[in-house]
């Protein structure tokens, strides 16, 4: 099978995560996206709450599709979660799928800021999803993209030999800071992110303090 792997604090989860899945999968062909809520992320910021919470709020805002997958390989670690360490993993997990680690431009572009990011364009293919206000076109100027190359083709091919596949997903303007944001001053989270994940939020009194 060819597996979709999405990484995230997902704090929470919301409506901007599942659809970008939904758009990544069928867009490019994936028959399951696997999330991956970071267990102990490098740069944890005071108000990332609990990585048990926010694989529940996950399972709960994913149940309803057959084609996503929630993964506990990062909460099952206790050193920090970085990407290439859990790509491994989920290699011995998944040893006959094809996997597809799944970001957005702005991430991926940030990629010489990541932990061994050499190493990790050497073991995985790429999937990259356009984000509001970055321009899919500076792909191409990545140290780690071959030259010649230029954004519009179906694939890049990496300078490790593994390639980048651009997908365009539509835009929505919903952001896990934001939503935190209203919850803190007492305001409405409402069809910003599924139901379930609503009521757990305000059933456990989450990002209220």
């Amino acid at each position: 099978m060819k597996l979709g792997i999405l990484g995230g604090t997902f704090n929470p989860i919301h409506f901007g995560h599942l659809r970008a899945a939904e758009e990544t999968r069928d867009k490019a062909g994936l028959d399951k996206v696997v999330f991956v809520p970071s267990g102990n992320p490098p740069l944890k910021t005071a108000d990332t709450i609990d990585a048990s919470h926010r694989y529940i709020m996950t399972k709960l805002a994913t149940d309803s599709n057959v084609d996503f997958v929630v993964s506990d390989v990062e909460l099952r670690q206790e050193e920090k979660s970085y990407t290439v360490n859990t790509i491994q993993r989920l290699r011995e997990i998944y040893p006959e799928d094809e996997l597809f680690f799944i970001l957005g431009v702005d991430a991926f572009m940030d990629m010489p800021n990541w932990w061994l990011p050499d190493v990790l364009m050497s073991m995985v293919d790429f999937i990259l999803v356009t984000r509001p206000g970055f321009d899919m076109a500076d792909v191409a100027k990545s140290p780690y993209i071959e030259d010649g190359q230029r954004a519009g083709e179906d694939f890049l091919r990496l300078v490790s030999g593994k390639k980048v596949i651009p997908v365009q997903v539509t835009p929505m303007d919903i952001s896990s800071t934001e939503i935190r944001r209203l919850l803190r001053e007492g305001l409405s989270i409402k069809y910003l992110l599924p139901e379930p994940v609503e009521r757990y939020i305000y059933g456990h009194d989450l990002y209220r303090q």
